[in-house]
């Protein structure tokens, strides 16, 4: 199965959701590329398209009817469910750590417990290239509104929004990948 057939089914054609994880995912997946590209990141082209474009594959799942995902799951545990919905497609672990991942800025065990966040108690830090430079691109488009990228301070303000952690651990991803 690749990437657009996981897609395929889980977002069908016609739907609300559809077209709003495949704007989303493709402004992340092409901010992505161009950082590798620009940066000359020793990744390839077709990994950094493919866990772009499937790094949000779980969000259908959780309760967020604003952006057309009427699950029953709360939307912070949406990385976690896809990154097992990947992995149960056979997709590559490489794309499922991406998923699993890619929330906030990496989310630690320190964050589950002062935030009582509904995770199970570990660590969602991107670590490698693949997992930090998707979480970096995600951050500068919404889901909702108007989509369109967002500026470096409205990224900082909303991760600083966060805890003074989830900024920190941006700042060291935006001082890669800038």
């Amino acid at each position: 199965m690749t990437a657009q057939e996981v897609i395929d089914k889980y977002y069908p054609p016609g739907t609300p959701r559809r077209v709003i994880y495949l704007s989303h995912c493709k402004a992340v997946a092409g901010l992505a590329m161009e950082i590798a590209e620009r940066k000359n990141l020793p990744l390839e082209a077709d990994d950094v398209w493919s866990a772009a474009m499937l790094h949000d594959i779980g969000i259908f799942l959780t309760d967020a009817p604003s952006i057309g995902c009427t699950g029953t799951e709360p939307y912070i545990r949406h990385g976690i469910l896809g990154a097992e919905l990947l992995r149960r497609e056979g997709m590559p672990e490489s794309w499922a750590r991406v998923a699993e991942r890619h929330t906030g800025a990496g989310i630690t065990i320190e964050d589950i417990d002062i935030q009582s966040l509904p995770l199970p108690r570990r660590d969602y830090v991107p670590e490698t290239l693949l997992e930090r430079l998707v979480c970096y691109a995600d951050k500068f488009y919404s889901k909702s509104g108007d989509m369109k990228r967002k500026s470096i301070d409205r990224v900082i303000a909303s991760m600083e929004r966060i805890s003074q952690a989830t900024l920190d651990r941006f700042m060291q991803l935006h001082d890669e990948f800038r």
